[in-house]
């Protein structure tokens, strides 16, 4: 917590100040009462118990509403988990020929999609998602957007491409998109399972672009832990699936993020549950002023009751 306007805190002075005199002045009507054997005087200063707790009682209300008038004008801020401004997501997916291999059911491609909308459905609703496909080069599959419909439709929608794999032009196109609208934080989710072999962006190039715009890039290897046939060559001989881990490790690392390895189903979704907890979020500061001014009419409308309604031969 913070005061926008501490300089008011100066007026809890008066606070023991008022207290003081509210209990010499009791004491002092009570000892002129006894001193001078005034009837009247006298039953005014030793009421009943149920007097001196309502008189007290109303003295107690006056003093919270003076301490909340106080806050009120002190304008005190706290922070209020999870209602700061939303974070920009942006999903950089491969999409090269490789993503057609089998060792992933039915897919890589549909497993990926399949864990990317777990992810997507775990994000608060102030925050923007968006998604970036490549393989020969790279291209926007879906804007940055609040609405999840329109994000996991275009989702739906991705299909795997013939080609080679362009890494570098996927994380710069998503470093793009994910600076193209305002927010405090902003993160990049980048999934390949390939080497990058094409595009016009190498991924030294896409990272010092990331830390230029301070971006944090968490990075995905998919494969297996068994070698996986893509095809033949003119040959006749096996093309295997590979990655290029040392890629997306520097990637994870020169950005701040972390790099994660899948090697199944099960661990893919896992990676993005775990993705969905690295995000850090902006809690903002929210003043209470309001707060306490609400408080305080209400404590006066309680104590007008008491001392003029409920008790009004009190005085």
């Amino acid at each position: 917590m913070h005061f926008e306007q501490p300089q008011w805190l100066i007026l809890f002075a008066l606070v023991p100040m008022i207290y003081f005199l509210y209990h010499f002045s009791a004491h002092k009507r009570k000892a002129s009462a006894i001193k001078f054997s005034n009837i009247s005087l006298l039953k005014t200063a030793m009421k009943g118990k149920s007097g001196r707790y309502r008189t007290r009682a109303l003295f107690y209300l006056n003093m919270i509403i003076v301490i909340s008038i106080i806050f009120a004008l002190a304008d005190p801020y706290i922070v209020l988990p999870h209602k700061g401004e939303g974070v920009n997501v942006v999903l950089a997916l491969d999409v090269s020929g490789s993503m057609s291999a089998p060792d992933y059911k039915p897919n890589r491609m549909e497993a990926a999609k399949r864990s990317a909308k777990i992810f997507i459905d775990s994000l608060e609703p102030t925050d923007r998602a968006g998604i970036v496909i490549f393989s020969e080069g790279a291209t926007t599959q879906s804007f940055l957007t609040k609405s999840r419909d329109r994000t996991l439709s275009n989702l739906a929608s991705t299909k795997v491409q013939q080609g080679k794999t362009a890494i570098g032009d996927g994380l710069a196109l998503a470093i793009d998109m994910v600076t193209s609208v305002e927010s405090k934080k902003k993160v990049v989710i980048l999934l390949s399972d390939g080497v990058n072999n094409a595009g016009i962006v190498s991924p030294v190039e896409g990272i010092a672009f990331a830390k230029a715009h301070d971006i944090k890039v968490y990075t995905v290897g998919m494969g297996s832990n068994e070698k996986v046939v893509l095809g033949t060559d003119w040959f006749g001989r096996p093309v295997y699936a590979e990655f290029d881990e040392a890629t997306l490790k520097m990637i994870a690392k020169e950005t701040n993020g972390e790099y994660f390895k899948s090697v199944d189903d099960n661990t893919l979704d896992d990676i993005y549950d775990a993705l969905s907890e690295k995000i850090e979020r902006k809690n903002q500061e929210t003043s209470t002023r309001m707060w306490f001014i609400i408080l305080a009419f209400a404590l006066v409308v309680i104590e007008f009751y008491l001392r003029y309604v409920k008790y009004r031969v009190l005085s």
